[in-house]
């Protein structure tokens, strides 16, 4: 059963079983993110990885019109100039962006414009899903802005060059077809099936088993942010400790015993 929904900042987080999900509740300005929503964000990330029930989370935003339109550019507190630079967010858009120290795997639920920051958000996801009327883009070329909190890397690291500049030096939006089509994008359905569709995925992870599916993600990260040499000094240790586990001799029994696992983390 859902726990009941807290939230602050205009960021909505809910625990549901093992599924943690997390709403930006600012729809009066298409979900954009001002520094206390930003933060409040963070927050939720942080009380995910510390949660040992929460094996994956869902992120959202209110509405049908915006996943999350970027930066609040109307909030007073909104920064430019040196003072944009010297109040950069630590761990990137929402805390997420930058954030390493989150193993449990993230879906966005993209349920209109993904711009700027909200592009950001939904590159750092591990999945996303988005609806058909979905678009994504970088419009800060056209404020004199740069996707400083990981965007450019991450488009360019994650879809041919070709095509990312396409997106980062004209600013202009994409569909979800057409980011489905560069591979962005996991699925596209239509807007009154993008809860269900995010929750089967969701699903479909927590079938595997804990410490496998921590284990894949860290080593995926790994190979796209390390040098080639770096993953060897760890990638031993980690293997061992997840090959090991009490969950890997789950899953052979319970394969011999035609049977689900009965996964416990450990």
């Amino acid at each position: 059963m859902a726990a009941a929904a807290t939230g602050e900042a205009g960021v909505r987080y809910e625990k549901d079983g093992q599924i943690a999900r997390v709403t930006i509740d600012r729809p009066q300005v298409l979900n954009a993110l001002n520094r206390a929503a930003h933060d409040a964000m963070s927050r939720a990330w942080d009380r995910i990885r510390d949660d040992p029930d929460v094996r994956v989370a869902i992120l959202t935003g209110a509405g049908n019109r915006a996943f999350c339109a970027g930066a609040d550019m109307k909030d007073a507190g909104e920064a430019s100039g040196a003072a944009y630079l010297a109040n950069a967010l630590p761990l990137g858009a929402g805390g997420l962006s930058l954030r390493r120290d989150l193993l449990k795997p993230v879906i966005a639920a993209v349920n209109g414009l993904a711009l700027g920051g909200g592009f950001e958000l939904a590159l750092a996801c591990d999945l996303v899903v988005a609806a058909a009327h979905a678009e994504f883009g970088f419009p800060e070329p056209r404020v004199g802005r740069l996707a400083m909190d990981g965007g450019i890397v991450m488009l360019a690291s994650q879809v041919p060059l070709k095509v990312a500049m396409g997106v980062l030096l004209t600013g202009r939006r994409i569909s979800a077809a057409a980011a489905q089509a560069a591979g962005i994008v996991n699925e596209v359905v239509p807007g009154s099936e993008l809860p269900a569709a995010a929750d089967r995925w969701a699903s479909e992870i927590i079938a595997c088993a804990p410490l496998s599916v921590e284990a894949t993600k860290q080593l995926a990260l790994a190979a796209r942010d390390l040098p080639s040499w770096a993953g060897a000094r760890w990638f031993p240790r980690l293997a061992l400790d997840t090959l090991t586990s009490e969950d890997a001799d789950e899953g052979v029994r319970a394969f011999r015993e035609k049977r689900a696992p009965r996964w416990r983390g450990r």
